[in-house]
């Protein structure tokens, strides 16, 4: 029986995008694959129950595997489901696998970062494509920044968005805001541009700000700590760090709309997460972020407080008034993971 592998080691980082990426992808590739293909998810010894209670069958990472991997013997399509991470197979040694690849961004070009850096990235990438039979990217921005930077040798590029994470029951947090709020969720580091919410939130009156999500940079934590102080914003800007799925579900489904000015996304998952329960929100117009919004979201063209709070005071009167909130959960549903692992089957099986 052929066998289909999909790399779940990066599912290492919970409350990642990634991690989300893979455990959805994996709970529904099964539903979709021929009776005569097996699909296995190669996880981390800590996540393997996770996919062994759904009865979806695993492979779990073992040292040893670095010396010999017996179950690329019977494996003939492995997907690589990020461009930063690895690419398993040995062509000489399993020539009778094919590889998928799939690339979420290549956001070090719109990030600042130094061209060394950037080059260096680049580079990565080019060498994982090489290795690749198919390429698969999560949104249109994406597929252009590629087709613009690297050497596809031919290769198409087919682009199959992601599907909306299912909240889960939400559950009171610690930190529970006492006023009307503007949520935002990410790891907190420069690219994900956290900062201006707190000028944003000093014209404001009655609000208050939470971000969760991994205090990912020390450095820019310390920036936005110090700017609230020096707003006097202590009691209304909240930096939670990491929360539960239970809790986050809280932060989407009580807060008055849910903020992502983020520099650089491929995708944007929060932001379909947010719409799925019929929050306004309110993103950045960079990279990939409005092909996802659509008209279902409202954009900061830029982030000066000034420009923030109109766009800010505007959207929330237009949503109210234009009753938009179903609209929104509609706009956030047409991405499913039924339908993701649908087109990944397609093009598993188109190399079998």
């Amino acid at each position: 029986m052929s066998t289909i592998i999909l790399d779940c080691d990066l599912m290492k980082f919970p409350n990642s995008g990634l991690f989300h990426y893979c455990k959805n992808l994996g709970e529904n590739l099964p539903l979709h694959v021929p009776d005569d293909v097996r699909t296995c998810m190669y996880v981390p010894q800590a996540v393997a129950p996770l996919f062994q209670e759904k009865k979806i069958r695993t492979i779990t990472e073992q040292k040893w595997h670095r010396l010999w991997k017996p179950f690329l013997l019977d494996c003939r399509v492995w997907h690589a489901p990020f461009q930063s991470g690895r690419m398993i197979p040995n062509i000489n040694l399993f020539r009778h696998i094919r590889t998928v690849l799939t690339i979420h961004d290549l956001n070090v070009l719109h990030e600042g970062k130094p061209l060394e850096e950037q080059e260096k990235n680049i580079r990565h990438v080019q060498g994982m494509i090489d290795k690749s039979d198919a390429i698969v990217c999560i949104s249109e921005f994406t597929r252009r920044d590629v087709e613009s930077n690297c050497n596809l040798r031919g290769k198409e590029i087919k682009v199959i968005y992601n599907g909306i994470n299912p909240l889960a029951e939400p559950v009171s947090p610690l930190r529970r805001p006492k006023k009307p709020f503007l949520f935002g969720l990410g790891y907190v580091n420069p690219k994900k541009n956290f900062l201006p919410l707190a000028d944003l939130l000093a014209r404001l009156e009655g609000w208050e700000v939470v971000v969760s999500g991994r205090l990912d940079d020390p450095d820019y934590v310390d920036v936005i700590r110090a700017r609230v102080r020096e707003l006097g914003l202590e009691d209304r800007f909240h930096l939670t760090g990491p929360v539960s799925e239970a809790e986050k579900s809280w932060y989407m489904h009580n807060c008055t709309a849910f903020v992502h000015p983020s520099l650089a996304e491929g995708f944007g998952l929060p932001v379909i997460e947010a719409m799925s329960v019929g929050k306004p929100v309110f993103i950045s117009n960079r990279t990939s972020l409005p092909e996802i919004g659509g008209d279902s979201a409202f954009y900061f063209e830029n982030f000066s407080p000034e420009h923030m709070h109109q766009v800010l005071q505007a959207g929330l009167e237009k949503f109210e008034k234009n009753e938009m909130s179903e609209g929104v959960k509609i706009h956030a549903n047409q991405f499913s993971w039924h339908i993701t692992a649908s087109e990944y089957a397609k093009i598993y099986r188109a190399l079998l």
